[in-house]
Parts: C-alpha cells; sequence; structure tokens
C-alpha cells in the first residue's frame, strides 16, 4: 500500500513480479507505432550545398576593402532580401510548386511554405585559430521531391552569389560616387582659399612676412640714399648761393667800369638797372622779407628819388646800355653756372622727395606686416586644412576605385560554391530509425507510467504497518504462511503478504 505518495522498493518489487509485462508490451506497440508513422507520413528530401567566403587576391596592405560591414550581418541580411516574396514568388512559378494549391491558397501562404523549407546556417570556424570571421555557411532546401529540392537548392544558391557580387559592385560604386563628389567640393574648397591668399598677397605685396627682411634692407638703402641726397642738395645751394655772391660783385665793377664822367644821367640809369637786375636775382631766391631783397629795393627808391630830382626820367630796364656794352665772358659763365646749379637743386630737391615718400611707404609696410601676417596664417591655416583634406579624399578615392576594379574583375571578396547542391536519395524526414527509437523511449515512459499508477492505486495491506495505520488497531499474532484454496475468501479482518501468509487482527 501506497503511504503518502511514496513508493518503496518493496512496492516496486511487487508491482514488477505481477505486471511485469507491462513494459515489453508498451515498448513494442509504441516503437510499432513509430516505424508505421515513419512509413505513412509524407517524406521530405533534404538538398544541402556549401558556399565558402574567399578573401580577395590582393591583401588589404595594398587595397582597403571598401565593405567593413560584419559578414555575418551582411549574410543575415542578404537572406532576408533573398527570402523576400519578391524573390521567392518567381521561384514558385518557375518551378510550378504547389499547383493544386496555386487557386487555392493566397500566394503569401505559399510563399510562407516554400520560406519554411530553406535554411541558411553559418559554417563554423576551425577551433584554435585567431581568425573567428565566418569562413562559409550551408543552404539547405527540404522538400517532397528530390530533384526538385535539388533545383529550388541551385537556384536559392545561385541568387545568393549574384547578390553578394552586386552588392560589393554596388557598394564599391556608390563609395567611389560619393567620395568622387566630396573631393569635388573639396577641391571648390581649396580653391577658394587659395584664392583668398593670392588675393591677400597681391594687395599686401610688399608687406608679406616673408618680405619683412627686405624691408628692412631697403629701408636702410633708402635712408643712406636720403642722406646721401640731402648733402648733395646742401652743397649745391651753397655753391648757388656763392655763385650768386660773385656774380653780384661781378655786376657791380662792370657797371661801375661803364660809367664815365660827364654822363650823369647814363650812370645812373645804368646804376638803377644793374640795382634792377640784382633785385631779379634776389628775388628768385628769398622772400620778399629778406634784408637783402629790402635793402636793394631801398637802394632802386633812393636813385629813383635822385633821378627825379635831377629831371632824368629813369627806364624800366637797362636793355639799351646792355645793349650797346653786351655782359663779360665771366659774368655769362657765372649766370649759365648759377642756371646749371637751380636744375640741379630741383632735380635734387625732386629725388629728396620721392625718397622721403618711397621712406615713409616702407615704414608703413613694415608697420603692417604684423597685421598682415596674421591675416595670411590665418588664410594658410585654412588652405592647409583645406589641402589636407583633399589629400585624405584623394587617397580613399583612389583606394576606392581600385576596390571598384577589384568588384568589377571578381578579384576581392567573393562567394564560392564548394560543394554544389546535391540529389538527396533517403529522406531526410521522416527517418524510421529516429522515430523507432522514439517510440521505443516513449513506451517504456508509458510503461513506467504505467506502472506508477497501478502501484499508486494498489489498496491491498501487505505489512503490519500498513494494518495499523489502514485499521487504526495493532496486530496481536500473525498466521504462518499456509496453502488456501483459489476461491478462499480472507475478506473478514485478514490479508495476504507478499510471502502468501495470512495475517489477522482483532480487537482488545
Amino acid at each position: 500500500m501506497v503511504r503518502n505518495g511514496e513508493i518503496s522498493g518493496p512496492d516496486v518489487k511487487r508491482a514488477m513480479r505481477r505486471h511485469w509485462w507491462v513494459i515489453p508490451v508498451s515498448v513494442v506497440v509504441c516503437g510499432a507505432i513509430g516505424v508505421l508513422l515513419a512509413m505513412v507520413l509524407p517524406k521530405r528530401y533534404t538538398s544541402q550545398t556549401v558556399v565558402l567566403v574567399t578573401r580577395p587576391t590582393v591583401g588589404p596592405k595594398y587595397v582597403d576593402p571598401v565593405s567593413t560591414e560584419d559578414l555575418n550581418h551582411r549574410l543575415s541580411t542578404m537572406q532576408e532580401q533573398i527570402l523576400s516574396r519578391s524573390r521567392l514568388e518567381p521561384v514558385i512559378q518557375k518551378f510550378g510548386l504547389y499547383k493544386d494549391e496555386v487557386g487555392k491558397a493566397h500566394i503569401e501562404d505559399l510563399v510562407e511554405r516554400l520560406r519554411s523549407t530553406i535554411s541558411v546556417s553559418a559554417l563554423e570556424a576551425m577551433r584554435g585559430t585567431e581568425d573567428r570571421t565566418l569562413p562559409g555557411f550551408y543552404i539547405n532546401v527540404s522538400f517532397n521531391d528530390p530533384q526538385l529540392a535539388q533545383e529550388i537548392c541551385a537556384e536559392v544558391t545561385s541568387m545568393f552569389l549574384s547578390q553578394n557580387a552586386l552588392a560589393t559592385t554596388k557598394q564599391a560604386e556608390g563609395t567611389t560616387s560619393f567620395l568622387s563628389q566630396q573631393l569635388e567640393q573639396a577641391k571648390a574648397a581649396l580653391d577658394e582659399q587659395d584664392a583668398k591668399l593670392a588675393k591677400l598677397k597681391k594687395q599686401y605685396m610688399g608687406s608679406l612676412p616673408e618680405e619683412a627682411q627686405s624691408n628692412l634692407s631697403v629701408l636702410m638703402t633708402m635712408n643712406s640714399q636720403l642722406e646721401a641726397t640731402t648733402q648733395t642738395l646742401s652743397r649745391a645751394q651753397q655753391d648757388k648761393v656763392l655763385n650768386e655772391s660773385i656774380l653780384t660783385q661781378q655786376l657791380s665793377t662792370w657797371h661801375s667800369m661803364q660809367s664815365t664822367p660827364g654822363t650823369n644821367t647814363e650812370t645812373l640809369e645804368q646804376q638803377l638797372g644793374a640795382l634792377q637786375d640784382q633785385l631779379t636775382n634776389l628775388e628768385s631766391r628769398y622772400t620778399e622779407e629778406h634784408p637783402d631783397v629790402i635793402k636793394t629795393k631801398n637802394q632802386i627808391e633812393e636813385l629813383k628819388r635822385r633821378m627825379a630830382s635831377t629831371g632824368t626820367k629813369p627806364t624800366e630796364t637797362p636793355a639799351a646800355a646792355a645793349t650797346n656794352a653786351p655782359e663779360p665772358p665771366q659774368i655769362q659763365q657765372l649766370r649759365a653756372k648759377l642756371k646749371q646749379d637751380e636744375l640741379s637743386i630741383a632735380d635734387l630737391t625732386k629725388r629728396q622727395s620721392q625718397i622721403q615718400e618711397q621712406i615713409r611707404q616702407q615704414q608703413g609696410r613694415i608697420q603692417a606686416s604684423p597685421m598682415v601676417e596674421e591675416q595670411v596664417k590665418e588664410v594658410m591655416r585654412s588652405s592647409q586644412s583645406a589641402q589636407d583634406f583633399y589629400n585624405e579624399l584623394l587617397k580613399k578615392r583612389e583606394n576606392s576605385a581600385m576596390a571598384t576594379d577589384l568588384a568589377h574583375q571578381q578579384e576581392g571578396e567573393q562567394f564560392r560554391v564548394l560543394d554544389p547542391p546535391s540529389l538527396p536519395i533517403k529522406p531526410s524526414f521522416p527517418k524510421k530509425a529516429y522515430f523507432g527509437g522514439g517510440g521505443l523511449g516513449f513506451g517504456l515512459v508509458a510503461a513506467l507510467g504505467i506502472l506508477y499508477v497501478l502501484i499508486a492505486s494498489d489498496r491491498s495491506l501487505y505489512t503490519e504497518r500498513d494494518v495499523e495505520i489502514s485499521l487504526k488497531l495493532p496486530v496481536l499474532t500473525t498466521v504462518p504462511s499456509f496453502m488456501i484454496a483459489a476461491n478462499s475468501d480472507l475478506s473478514k479482518g485478514g490479508a495476504t503478504n507478499g510471502n502468501g501468509a495470512a495475517q489477522m487482527s482483532l480487537r482488545n
């Protein structure tokens, strides 16, 4: 008897002795059912192919790959694209699949059924290797016709190969096109910075940082030229003053020698003409306030008053006397020398002004050099940044172009079929061995369950403790084992134990 759901060893032994036939019967029946199911269920055949991922023939040291996406993620994306309705519906139409259900079932259901027959699994890398990238993958197609399974597997494999080639080429071309556009924009930005730099250099020509040292040298040279010109101008002015003084003295002497006694009127006129010539020379050199000019004017006024008192009418110029008596060669030479001095002084003065103007310009360039240097540095930094960005894009564009050429030549990363789709001979489902083994295992589990139910439902009393617990009466004596008739009834206070002995319980 089972107490509190606990099954003891003797209970199991009694059940095995009495119901041992349950186990073989259950195992045989369930095994037979499993084999029968394997024979009755519709058979499915699986065609399999292995696709390897081949590395680029040109290593990444020479040409960087355009695609840096993880291969597992890329394969998952390709699987979703290939197993989509737009790709599987043509396969159904091409091979005439599900002909009996085309008009009855919706196309979505048929596509879903075909999708469930296709499985893609990754090929694991060899253990112990450092490279853990995906070496390849399996493509399995299970169908009720082995020939169709092989054809569908070949079609799906071809779709994977073409999709990978198309995606790789498209990505490489897209990357190259994008980099080309960016390169054009970078080239325009670089040209703009170069134009700004050229305009700035043209605007501040002579004040550029690299011209600072030369500007200082030119300024020192101009200062030396100005000093020399100033000295030469001073000497020329001194020579002019000296020549004018000598000319005045010689004119006075010559006019004195021209005057004779008895010709007082002519002498006064000659003196007046000499003073007027002297005044003209003085006014060409000095201002009206100069003492020599004032003195000469006073002498002319005095001489005119004397001539008026004597009744002599003065002439405005001593032309008549001059025509009668030409000037000596010495005076003419002095006048020519004075003329040359005046020309030289004018030229030196002009030259001095030019040098001073150039010095002011040079000083302005030197003073503006720090400001120009800051502007040039700012533009050059922008230009250098644009140049570096342009060079980087140019390098990437060239690498992308080489990667595109590799993709066109199929020299990059490619999918290669290692084993073509197999033509299955034996069905992959159902397998008799699996179903038979499963039936046997299920029969054994069912037999144990049946035995458990039999043991749990047995209410017979086999031991003294069973009697005491069930009847709540103490056991006074036990009857030893003896032979009884098969139809004997021991229902009045007795039970048969496991050894065939009869036990009696009496009240006190």
